[in-house]
């Protein structure tokens, strides 16, 4: 999810009562929801090679265990330097070691629970395993989320400088109203794959139907959370649809899967770092080639408006396209 929507889902923790078990309550859990986006500093690398480096390390099980421990000795030394220098907000809580740890793993932990409901991808398991795990629920921005966590936010702190009513209480109903939204999306996305899957069975191709290996994925939209893109695949073929709480599932034409794909997705991977990288992140990887130039980009992202930043351009013999599948 994006930067905005882990503060926010921060900032209604501590409201919900949470900032006032320690001094830089509110701070660290802020803090925290956000640290494991560190790994952003690979965007700077350019190219694609981000996208393999994206999502690791720092949201797998060493850096949930690591993180909110550093965090908290940062938060320690910088309440004693303020301390030190007469600079300590006099109405602050007292440092509550314990509890201080105990937001910076809620925090942090909150961060990779928000990353997996998109189709992004996470590996949660970093640096064990590097399997991608998807949600398929959220948009990685959702307008929706971000309305209920600020006005969650914004009524609690209102009635808590007023000092009227139970100031924690928007708080908790910002937290059930996300989490009721995010159990719902995902009955949303459980029944547009199955329809898809049994779609799948009875209307296209037979080589598409007899096939065990079709991936379905119903991509979230941004505003319409009620609908979603149907992307499907297998061995042989793919395609795209759409589908739509109220109003049913359409598919598209599918579109065969060249024999060259199969045959140059190795060498594609040793083309380049960016290839490489690419072809570790893709989900649904589609080749398709121009005279010797070898496009690759993913189902997921393929909107002209962000296909650019998820794809790769390489160059290949002529005689490796038309060299057959094994």
């Amino acid at each position: 999810m994006d930067n905005l929507t882990h503060s926010l889902a921060g900032a209604v923790l501590g409201q919900m009562g949470l900032k006032k078990k320690t001094g830089l309550g509110m701070a660290t859990l802020i803090i925290a929801a956000n640290i494991p986006d560190i790994d952003a500093v690979t965007t700077l690398l350019g190219g694609v090679q981000h996208l393999a480096l994206r999502r690791g390390i720092t949201h797998g099980p060493i850096a949930m265990l690591v993180l909110p421990l550093l965090l908290t000795g940062i938060m320690i030394w910088f309440d004693r330097w303020q301390t030190k220098r007469g600079k300590r907000p006099a109405d602050r809580l007292p440092i509550h070691k314990g509890w201080l740890l105990a937001l910076a793993y809620i925090g942090c932990l909150s961060h990779p629970a928000l990353d997996w409901l998109n189709s992004y991808g996470i590996r949660l398991l970093e640096p064990f395993s590097s399997q991608w795990f998807y949600g398929d629920s959220i948009f990685i921005i959702d307008i929706w989320i971000w309305a209920a966590l600020i006005a969650g936010v914004w009524i609690s702190r209102r009635r808590e400088t007023k000092g009227t009513g139970n100031w924690r209480r928007p708080a908790w109903i910002s937290f059930a109203t996300v989490c009721a939204y995010i159990f719902a999306n995902g009955l949303i996305t459980g029944r547009a794959e199955a329809e898809t899957a049994t779609l799948l069975d009875t209307k296209v191709s037979a080589a598409v139907a007899k096939s065990p290996e079709n991936m379905v994925v119903a991509n979230p939209l941004p505003l319409q959370f009620w609908k979603r893109e149907i992307l499907w695949r297998n061995e042989s073929a793919y395609g795209s649809g759409a589908y739509d709480l109220f109003g049913g599932l359409v598919l598209d034409e599918e579109q065969r899967i060249p024999d060259y794909s199969r045959v140059l997705e190795p060498e594609i991977a040793r083309a380049s770092d960016d290839a490489a990288a690419f072809l570790f992140w893709s989900r649904m990887p589609v080749i398709k080639a121009v005279g010797a130039r070898v496009t690759v980009r993913d189902q997921r992202f393929m909107d002209p408006l962000v296909g650019d930043r998820f794809s790769v351009r390489i160059n290949v013999r002529k005689d490796r396209l038309e060299r057959p599948a094994p």
